[in-house]
């Protein structure tokens, strides 16, 4: 027992850490799969984001995810910046990952609006796509996503507009409002996203 000395001072943080680990590893794997090339780049981002979390878990904040998907956002890039032969080109998502915009449309409708969607979506810099899918898909409030990007939440807030209204507009380019017609647009402001005032 004595042979562990130190370590046992630091049972604490690591059952801290363990428990974060546990709660936050498939929200920052889907993190991840959307941006990474593969799914073998996904997993080494993670592995390496929680190694990064793990030497800094002095610094790990009481809610820990906007601070773990920052760091992934920063490991990815690396990745990215390592490999610029395979530069993406859209999204990483496959359309089968696209939630349906609202149960009111037939099989064919909903596929003719994923596909839309994905279309509009890529054609969307990187930064507006970012946006969108920080509070979308993975379910974060202005101010957390403000904070993996690193920027004040206002000024995420008007990011979020911005790419949203260029969303839409790309939809209505390619003749497409997703859902709008039946005021279901998954574009328009959710109750759970705090707008900075």
């Amino acid at each position: 027992m004595s042979d562990l000395g130190g370590v046992q001072g630091h049972s604490g943080e690591a059952r801290r850490f363990e428990v974060v680990f546990r709660a936050m590893y498939p929200r920052v794997l889907a993190y991840a799969l959307r941006r990474a090339a593969d799914r073998g780049g996904a997993e080494e981002a993670v592995s390496e984001t929680f190694l990064v979390a793990w030497r800094r878990q002095d610094a790990l904040p009481e809610e820990p995810l906007p601070w773990l998907l920052g760091i992934a956002r920063k490991v990815l890039a690396n990745q990215r910046r390592s490999v610029r032969r395979r530069a993406p080109d859209g999204p990483h998502a496959s359309l089968e990952q696209v939630e349906a915009p609202h149960l009111g449309l037939t099989p064919f409708e909903r596929v003719a609006e994923r596909e839309a969607f994905a279309s509009a979506f890529a054609r969307l810099s990187e930064r507006d796509r970012e946006a969108l899918s920080l509070t979308a898909w993975d379910g974060l409030q202005v101010r957390e996503a403000a904070e993996v990007v690193g920027c004040s939440a206002p000024v995420f807030s008007l990011r979020l507009h911005r790419a949203r209204r260029r969303l839409l507009k790309e939809l209505e380019t390619s003749g497409h409002s997703l859902g709008q017609a039946h005021g279901t647009s998954p574009l328009t402001e959710r109750p759970e996203v705090e707008e900075a005032s």
